[in-house]
């Protein structure tokens, strides 16, 4: 695996240490409960580096285990085994309380529904200003003036006009506004952002990923950008990494992944993604044959290859290497 962690710390130079490195990164689930449980992989192996103001983005369609990754990266999962570096320094296995809550400090995620991610019973002055008491340590006489700095920060303006609204009372947007203010409240240095437009209108999904970028420079975060859509993953990252039934496919620049996808399973993504060219309303569709591979008896080669048009047989004898194709582009693909 050493070539894979040098190809994807060759991003992260310009930080010199990263904000996050992840080696080897495992995690499975034991599910039933009659007779012997099965395990599901749910990630194999990964390795991935996100360098200091870097934005990477971590795309695969649901299943692939991005979601989870990001979860473990959090420690709302505890991985497996692997180990997870936060700005150089290597989180325990088994962190106590304190060690917890200086993560947190430190990574936040924003989730994907802001109908389900804020208690519907908490105002919003209660949501954003816990994390600035229990894990920033904002001393309690400057919580009000942080509490409208950063809802401005994030567009919700004028703040007191917010500051005592239930959820029910906002938008769609403005909840997964107050999502990534609660997230900047803890002050962290790494943003894991889970599908944050998904659940939200089509008209406002570029005005957060375009706070997403402004936060980037202002707040000097690194952030990791998890999303199935690969053409709005290419709008934020630097870099981009594809996933597919817990493994990490292929990974580069984001101009390079989106403008000459290598691994099969990245050029049906790059197929399927929206083409601002094409007619309008055309109805076009992609398919692959086969079905994603049981992750209780995951493959012993690619785990694409039962429904790669173009698979041979060495992709179901063994895991392919990573093979470079561009600097800093490299593919885990037989066919290069």
């Amino acid at each position: 695996m050493a070539s894979v962690t040098a190809g994807v710390t060759t991003g992260a130079d310009r930080g010199h240490v990263p904000a996050l490195e992840v080696i080897g990164l495992t995690k499975t689930y034991s599910v039933g409960k009659v007779g012997k449980p099965k395990v599901v992989h749910a990630l194999t192996d990964v390795d991935l580096t996100v360098g200091r103001k870097e934005i990477l983005g971590l795309v695969g369609e649901s299943g692939s285990g991005k979601s989870t990754f990001a979860r473990t990266v959090a420690y709302l999962e505890r991985p497996t085994s692997g180990t997870v570096k936060l700005n150089g320094a290597q989180v325990p296995a088994r962190p106590s309380q304190a060690e917890m809550r200086a993560h947190r400090h430190q990574v936040q995620m924003v989730f994907q529904d802001p109908y389900t991610s804020l208690d519907p019973l908490h105002k919003v002055r209660y949501a954003v200003s816990r994390p600035m008491q229990a894990l920033a340590g904002v001393p309690r006489d400057l919580r009000r003036q942080r509490l409208e700095e950063v809802l401005a920060q994030v567009g919700l303006v004028p703040p007191a006009d917010f500051l005592n609204r239930y959820p029910y009372q906002l938008s769609g947007g403005q909840r997964q506004r107050v999502g990534i203010a609660r997230a900047l409240a803890a002050q962290p240095s790494l943003l894991l952002a889970d599908e944050p437009t998904s659940m939200l209108d089509v008209s406002i999904r570029l005005n957060i990923m375009n706070l997403l970028l402004d936060l980037r420079e202002s707040r000097s975060l690194s952030m990791l950008f998890v999303t199935h859509d690969l053409a709005g993953a290419s709008y934020m990252a630097d870099r981009m990494a594809i996933m597919y039934a817990g493994h990490v496919v292929e990974f580069g620049p984001a101009a390079d992944v989106m403008g000459e996808p290598r691994h099969p399973y990245t050029q049906l993504l790059r197929r399927a993604a929206p083409d601002p060219a094409s007619q309008f309303g055309r109805d076009v569709r992609f398919e692959a044959g086969g079905d994603p591979p049981d992750l209780t008896e995951p493959p012993q080669g690619c785990p694409f290859a039962a429904r790669c048009a173009r698979a041979r047989s060495d992709c179901r004898a063994a895991l392919p290497e990573w093979r470079q194709v561009s600097p800093g582009h490299q593919v885990r693909c037989v066919l290069y």
